[in-house]
C-alpha cells in the first residue's frame, strides 16, 4: 500500500510558539516567541525570534521550563509593546496557515498582550492548524500525556530542545505535516470549523471528568482563542 502523500497546502506552513511568565492567559506575559516558515520536509526556511522584557517576573516553575531568568529578560529583553506588534505582524505577513501546538493558549496570551499595549489584535488570515486538537480528535482514546514531546515521539517527529520557542514551533509544524498526511481529507478552510468543534467537545468532556472530584472546576473553552 503506497504511503499517503502530503497535501500541497501543507508543504509550506508558518509556525508559532511562545514561552511565558506563567499559565494565565489574561495576566501572564510573553518572554520569548518565534514565528517561522517550514518547507515540505519540515526544514526551517525562515525564523524570527524575540526575547522580551515582560515587565513582571516569571514564576519560578516557568523559569525552570524556558530557562530565561528574570534578570536576563529585564536586561536583554525588547520593549514588549514593540515586540508584541512585531509578532502579530509576522503572523499576518507569512500568508500561510499558522501552526501552533495548543494554539488557544499562545493566541489568547498574544491577544491579551495586544490589548495591554494598544495593538489591534486579529487572527492570522490564512487560518490556524493545531496538532494538539487534531491528535486528540483522531486518536481519541489513547491513554497518556498529550504534551508536545510525547505526541512528537508517537508520530516520529524529533524535538531537539523542548521549551525553546523555535524548537517547539518547528516540531509543531512538522507534527502538523505528519497529521494531515496520516489523516487525509483535511483542508485549511474546513479544518478551522472542525478544530473549533473538536476543542469545545474536548473541553466539555474534560470539565465533566474533573467535576466528578472538583464540582466547581471550569476549563478554558473556545478556539483558536479562549472565550471571555
Amino acid at each position: 500500500m503506497p504511503e499517503p502523500t502530503m497535501p500541497v497546502w501543507a508543504e509550506h506552513l508558518a509556525v508559532f510558539d511562545t514561552e511565558t511568565t506563567g499559565t494565565d492567559t489574561n495576566t501572564d506575559r510573553i518572554v520569548t516567541a518565534t514565528v517561522g516558515i517550514i518547507g515540505p520536509y519540515g526544514t526551517l526556511e525562515f525564523a524570527r525570534s524575540w526575547l522580551i522584557n515582560p515587565g513582571i517576573p516569571s514564576a519560578p516553575e516557568a523559569v525552570e521550563i524556558h530557562g530565561v531568568t528574570n534578570e536576563r529578560a529585564a536586561a536583554e529583553g525588547a520593549d514588549p509593546s514593540v515586540a508584541v506588534a512585531a509578532i502579530l505582524d509576522a503572523l499576518h505577513t507569512t500568508g500561510l496557515p499558522v501552526v501552533a501546538y495548543n494554539a488557544a493558549f499562545d493566541l489568547s496570551i498574544l491577544r491579551a498582550e495586544c490589548e495591554r499595549y494598544g495593538v489591534e489584535f486579529a487572527l492570522p488570515p490564512a487560518g490556524i492548524i493545531d496538532p494538539f486538537i487534531i491528535d486528540k480528535a483522531k486518536w481519541k482514546f489513547r491513554k497518556g500525556k498529550r504534551t508536545l514531546a510525547v505526541v512528537c515521539e508517537l508520530y516520529g517527529v524529533e524535538l531537539l530542545d523542548a521549551h525553546d520557542a523555535t524548537a517547539d514551533a518547528v516540531a509543531a509544524g512538522q507534527l502538523a505535516q505528519k497529521l494531515v498526511t496520516r489523516y487525509p481529507g483535511m483542508e485549511p478552510d474546513g479544518l478551522q470549523r472542525l478544530q473549533a468543534i473538536w476543542q469545545r467537545d474536548q473541553a466539555a468532556g474534560y470539565q465533566e471528568f474533573r467535576r466528578r472530584s472538583e464540582p466547581e472546576f471550569v476549563v478554558d473553552s473556545g478556539w483558536p482563542v479562549y472565550d471571555r
